[in-house]
């Protein structure tokens, strides 16, 4: 200590001589040494590094985190590599948790921000639209029947060739719910509706609701009145019912065409046809052959053969292979064409229905088809109205978790109002007597400070906004006996203890005594830093608090034919002469004998037989014998069916908003 003490004073010495004896000097060199510190700051100024901004999002692929980073897939996944995430399994579509989408930001230098919909910029309108105004317009004839003897009906759309060598086409529409659903994806398409009604059952619900859905979408309707071959046939009567309906036919001053027809016998369907292009005329429904393409899907499927197949009806311009085409949030470059005969086409024009193949993802029946002249064109449209959609998915989104808050701070407050005379332990003891469930929640304190311990902070508030999107109906309850802020305490276990309940907290640490409490007590600790976690392990633990669902698999059946007895000792036991109808009969599962529609025995087998063979199983078209484990009075007629019960877990439905 008195070395370092000497050669401080020693150091010091020097500086105070010269401002003892020239204070002048002692200035200047002070002065000067300050001059030259700035100096040396300003040669060598601290280089600012500006990192790139990244907003990122809740649910957020691996594509559009590398579109957002302004890098590639293969960046991404080099950048979770020495991760506990499995890159081997990711794909482009693959969904990152938040914690590893802030991880390949970090890892990239890049700084994270949460994208805000006030603070998204708006992108430009690149979608696909129709043109404005059509010199001419196109739409298809409906006929509302599954009748229509020798057309061939085979993707739901099919063409009809005239003698004039005209050509109609038309929508198989059968029944008034599928009717409902087409005039919902967009009725303005139709242009004439055959309403059909059979001329012996009359006026039936159906029918009304066909008219009241053409009614809606303004279209002419042509009445068909089918089944006039029939002894009972009352067409008469079917008019006159539709005057009810406002349905008038031309016989009774109006001006809807009414015709008789038996799509049985294939009469007065000429009638029919030559009755819809008398109408075309009238309503000159033309179409435009020349542009792009227009159309709407009517059907897609996947073809095990041809891949994401569509049908499509053209309703303006002509469609050719190697087209590229926008539908929803689906593109296409055409492949092949195929009629409703599946003969390969290489052009459609309008009013025909074509499967077109060559899609990247299936569109949706419904949906408009646009023609655009590029597959880059394509994809910048389909990633706007994916833009879109995320946009609309965000603001619904914040609508409900605002609500949602407002309705708890108004509770809040209402309590706070209703128990404000008591003290904070008081109120609180009144909260644990008022919500007395299953489940306890303690949140760590954001740096908000409160006057009162027992007030609610930002992420306390944002936990219970989670919660009260729960909704038990038919699943586990989910019950909030306490919540807090801070560390855990002995207190919230001994809580959960009372209602055999679990304890979770959210950035907050444990106490060992606390641990140990919870340890003797059983009652479990969920621990979590990432609110994502949290809830998936909430999830997880209403899942197996569900009871399994059993589910029934029938394996066999056979048909008892004929009863005969055998002896076993002393005892005459009664066995049943069967034939395998379908499946297999295994003496392994369990049995039940029905007679008619009454089970009269379920149980197992004592016995099962194959001639004089015991077996332990028969397949469809053999002969059995077989006796019940229990008293069974079997009889010629019964069923008896080979059943397996299994048990499989249930998991909650509930997905908070957001998650």
């Amino acid at each position: 200590m008195a070395l370092v003490h000497r050669g401080a004073w020693r150091l010091v010495t020097p500086l105070l001589r010269v401002a003892r004896t020239n204070p002048a000097l002692f200035l200047q060199r002070r002065h000067a040494s300050k001059q030259f510190k700035d100096q040396k700051k300003e040669l060598k100024p601290k280089p600012k590094i500006n990192k790139q901004k990244v907003e990122i999002k809740q649910k957020m692929t691996v594509k559009e985190l590398a579109r957002a980073m302004n890098r590639d897939f293969d960046h991404v996944v080099e950048a979770l590599l020495n991760t506990s995430v499995d890159v081997d399994e990711l794909e482009p579509d693959s969904v990152l948790d938040q914690v590893w989408v802030k991880e390949v930001v970090s890892r990239s230098g890049m700084k994270f921000r949460w994208a805000k919909l006030s603070e998204t910029r708006e992108r430009p309108n690149k979608d696909a639209t129709r043109p404005d105004k059509h010199t001419e317009s196109l739409r298809k004839s409906q006929i509302v029947a599954t009748e229509a003897g020798g057309i061939t009906q085979h993707i739901g759309a099919f063409s009809v060739q005239l003698a004039s060598g005209e050509a109609m086409t038309f929508l198989d529409t059968p029944g008034h719910a599928a009717f409902s659903s087409m005039r919902a994806r967009g009725a303005s398409a139709t242009d004439i509706v055959v309403l059909v009604v059979a001329a012996d059952d009359g006026v039936m619900e159906q029918t009304v609701e066909s008219i009241r859905h053409a009614r809606t979408a303004g279209v002419p309707i042509i009445v068909a009145v089918n089944k006039c071959d029939k002894p009972q046939a009352d067409p008469e009567r079917v008019k006159k019912e539709l005057l009810s309906h406002d349905v008038i036919c031309e016989e009774f001053g109006g001006d809807i065409q009414a015709i008789h027809v038996s799509a049985l016998q294939g009469d007065g369907l000429v009638e029919l046809t030559e009755a819809v292009v008398a109408l075309a005329e009238v309503l000159e429904l033309k179409a435009e052959p020349d542009g792009l393409m227009e159309g709407l899907v009517i059907e897609s499927r996947n073809d095990k053969g041809k891949g994401p197949v569509s049908t499509a009806l053209v309703q303006r311009g002509a469609l050719r292979r190697g087209a590229v085409l926008v539908s929803g949030r689906a593109w296409a470059k055409v492949r092949f064409m195929f009629d409703e005969n599946d003969s390969v086409l290489k052009e459609a024009g309008p009013s025909r229905p074509v499967q077109v193949s060559g899609w990247r993802e299936l569109p949706s029946a419904g949906e408009e088809i646009l023609e655009v002249e590029t597959e880059q064109r394509a994809r910048e449209v389909v990633a706007y109205r994916q833009y879109l959609d995320e946009q609309q998915r965000l603001s619904e989104d914040q609508r409900t978790i605002a609500a949602n808050r407002e309705a708890h701070l108004q509770e809040y407050r209402e309590q706070r109002e209703e128990l404000g005379h008591l003290s904070w332990r008081q109120r609180r003891r009144a909260l644990y007597q008022k919500n007395k469930d299953a489940f306890a929640l303690r949140p760590k304190e954001w740096g908000q400070e409160e006057a009162d311990p027992g007030d609610v902070d930002g992420s306390v508030e944002t936990l219970l906004n989670v919660l009260d999107s729960y909704d038990a109906q038919d699943e586990c309850e989910l019950k909030l006996i306490h919540f807090g802020t801070g560390d855990i305490t002995e207190t919230d276990v001994n809580l959960a203890h009372t209602f055999s309940g679990s304890v979770y907290g959210f950035n907050v640490a444990v106490p060992r005594p606390v641990q140990q409490v919870a340890l003797k007590k059983d009652v479990p600790l969920r621990l979590h830093s990432v609110i994502y976690k949290l809830i998936e392990e909430l999830q997880q633990e209403l899942s197996l608090k569900r009871p399994p669902i059993t589910t029934e698999t029938i394996l066999g059946e056979a048909n008892v034919l004929m009863i005969f007895e055998v002896s076993e000792g002393k005892k005459k036991v009664p066995v049943a002469g069967c034939r395998v109808q379908r499946g297999v009969l295994d003496k392994k599962h369990s049995f039940r004998v029905l007679r008619g529609k009454q089970v009269l025995w379920e149980g197992s087998l004592s016995a099962l037989k194959h001639h004089k063979d015991e077996v332990s199983s028969v397949k469809v078209g053999m002969d059995c014998g077989l006796s019940a484990d229990g008293n069974v009075d079997f009889s010629p007629g019964d069923i008896v069916q080979c059943y397996e019960q299994q048990d499989r877990p249930q998991t909650t439905s509930w997905t908070p908003p957001g998650f």
